[in-house]
């Protein structure tokens, strides 16, 4: 983790009072996004929110009173105009994944180096504090155990190196001028809802529970045993809240510069280990057998290491962080549910 340091901002404000904050979210109708919204609602809904999105995968078009205003971070007039009085920006915007931004480089570049170049000169320009999640992709494999943040950084695909040339970037424009947390996060899972919609995306659990429900094959990509951390999305939305009270007090008193935070869970098992937890639970749950098979891995870029563990404490020291969700309770949560919705459905 870095120190900040205290100074002045290009802005001219130094040290500052926020009686009533105002936070933005860039990315607000996404997976993460919406629930961070949500979040920080729930915590204090006295403050203000700024929601924007373009809708390049949005799930949500409002989130209680708050509308996502159209809102592209490539465009940084538009970008700026919507930002204007923010006192933190969690900047969520962005092409995730590997298949996604391989299959579409010059967007991926676009969007996640660009779009964060404009977000961080904003921030600067106005002193606004930042908080970034950056990927585990960004190592390759791990060269130590547990990870930590300052361990080498050899992206093995476009989205990792996309993601890394936005972490450095953060770290350039905070230098003397805004405080900003930046999450080395590791692998999402879990829905959650937004007004009645169930807010999801194809992760490696809820891609298996999809397909256990569908009475569907379990595929493995080979050799089963590489290993990730897996985290639940309504506990990394809440790394944000936390995030942004930290940040609050950092802007009071001056400081600027960025700090590292490792964002995931106490769980990290094989690929194998979480298809076959979801095959148990089908059965004994839902009454539904599957198999699971090995097949071929079509992904020569991805991290193929055989353990994942994390070291989240200084999240948990500093930000004041827990994790509440666990892997079996949340496929056992995710198949009830499911189920029933298909059930109600028929």
């Amino acid at each position: 983790m870095t120190d900040t340091t205290q100074t002045e901002t290009d802005g001219g404000t130094g040290n500052k009072e926020i009686e009533s904050p105002t936070v933005a979210v860039t990315g607000a109708a996404g997976y993460i996004g919406s629930r961070v919204v949500v979040e920080f609602q729930e915590a204090y809904p006295d403050w203000e929110l700024i929601a924007i999105d373009n809708q390049y995968r949005g799930q949500v078009d409002s989130i209680g009173d708050v509308d996502i205003e159209h809102v592209d971070v490539r465009n940084r007039d538009r970008l700026e105009d919507a930002l204007a009085g923010a006192d933190v920006v969690c900047h969520l915007a962005a092409i995730s994944g590997v298949d996604d931004c391989d299959k579409n480089p010059d967007l991926a570049y676009e969007v996640n180096v660009t779009g964060t170049n404009n977000v961080a000169w904003f921030c600067r320009k106005t002193g606004a504090a930042l908080a970034f999640p950056f990927s585990m992709a960004v190592l390759g494999d791990p060269e130590e155990f547990p990870i930590t943040a300052d361990q080498p950084r050899d992206p093995l695909n476009w989205y990792g190196r996309t993601k890394l040339l936005g972490e450095r970037s953060i770290e350039s424009f905070a230098d003397g001028a805004f405080p900003a947390h930046l999450f080395l996060k590791s692998n999402l899972y879990g829905e959650h809802g937004v007004d009645g919609t169930e807010v999801g995306k194809p992760t490696v659990i809820n891609f298996f529970v999809n397909r256990a429900l569908a009475g569907e094959t379990l595929t493995v990509y080979e050799p089963g045993t590489q290993a990730r951390n897996f985290v639940h999305v309504k506990d990394v939305a809440r790394a944000y809240v936390r995030s942004a009270e930290r940040l609050l007090g950092q802007l009071e008193r001056g400081e600027t510069g960025t700090e590292t935070y490792e964002i995931a869970s106490d769980e990290d098992m094989s690929v194998m280990e979480v298809a076959e937890i979801v095959r148990e639970t089908a059965s004994e749950e839902c009454g539904i057998d599957v198999d699971v098979e090995l097949v071929e891995n079509p992904r020569s870029n991805e991290t193929m290491v055989g353990e994942f563990g994390v070291d989240i404490s200084d999240a948990g020291e500093q930000l004041k962080w827990r994790i509440k969700a666990c892997v079996a309770a949340s496929v056992q949560e995710l198949l009830r549910a499911e189920q029933g919705t298909k059930e109600w459905e028929g």
